[in-house]
């Protein structure tokens, strides 16, 4: 990595929601890694939360853990009260806490329906039009005021039978992040979605064992499941000044999964 990449975030602000294990925590440590000071926000996993937090700190950045459901916009609106208070500013959110209840559609309890669309959706909307709100009102940070970066998922478009409302809200942050990334073009607020493929996560074992997810892996187009790190080199990318002419765009990180829409047979 040169001295450039390796500064791309020096001085800068960096929330990242969902962000104590997984995906989120990969983009954190990749952030902090390269000069940002971190806001690690999760909800229910705070010992973890707060591991990462002292991770962070071992780098020689600074951090904090902040517990918010981020379906719940008061808890989101205090979350950003935090982060200024802290920080004084914001430059990057990433907007990654997600959740998923795996039911098909015509049997689907509504309560995880709603739950899994709260959360993914409106928890989404609530921390980028918040983010949106605060980076506004600040003075240029180079040629731009913030970075807004959206995980989606390639389910926004590949229909997958038990994950209808989850596929459902992935649609409709790609959507929703071209419509804010037109608004805020005057503002210099860059607007982008990451939609990752299947990556190997904590939270995948939730819906496969861990023999599947090992025998998946060589199964994959690029012989291999994605990684937390994989997502978060695009992240970065996407918040540092080299993405400064790219705004409501769609990033599909997936090792070529959606152009090869199949897996190799089993041995």
């Amino acid at each position: 990595m040169t001295e450039r990449a390796a500064n791309r975030f020096q001085g800068a602000v960096a929330l990242v929601t969902g962000a104590a294990r997984g995906i989120g925590r990969g983009i954190a440590l990749k952030l902090a890694a390269e000069g940002a000071s971190i806001v690690v926000n999760d909800l229910g996993n705070m010992e973890l939360a707060d591991r990462l937090v002292q991770e962070i700190q071992n780098m020689g950045r600074e951090a904090f853990s902040w517990q918010a459901d981020v379906s719940d916009r008061t808890a989101v609106v205090e979350l950003m009260e935090a982060t200024v208070e802290r920080f004084g500013r914001l430059d990057v959110a990433v907007a990654n806490a997600a959740h998923s209840v795996r039911e098909g559609a015509v049997k689907a309890h509504w309560k995880g329906v709603r739950r899994t669309v709260e959360v993914t959706q409106f928890g989404t909307y609530h921390t980028c039009q918040l983010a949106a709100l605060q980076m506004a009102g600040q003075p240029l940070r180079g040629r731009c005021r913030g970075k807004i970066v959206m995980i989606g998922s390639i389910m926004q478009e590949l229909p997958v039978p038990t994950s209808p409302p989850y596929s459902m809200a992935k649609a409709a942050i790609n959507h929703f992040a071209r419509t804010l990334a037109a608004e805020l073009t005057a503002s210099r607020i860059n607007v982008n979605v990451v939609n990752p493929g299947w990556i190997d996560t904590p939270g995948e074992r939730a819906f496969a064992s861990e023999t599947e997810i090992e025998a998946a892996g060589p199964r994959m187009p690029w012989g291999r499941l994605g990684t937390p790190e994989d997502i978060a080199n695009a992240v970065a990318f996407l918040a540092s000044d080299e993405a400064d002419y790219i705004t409501g765009a769609s990033l599909r990180v997936d090792g070529g999964y959606m152009v090869n829409l199949a897996l190799a047979p089993p041995p």
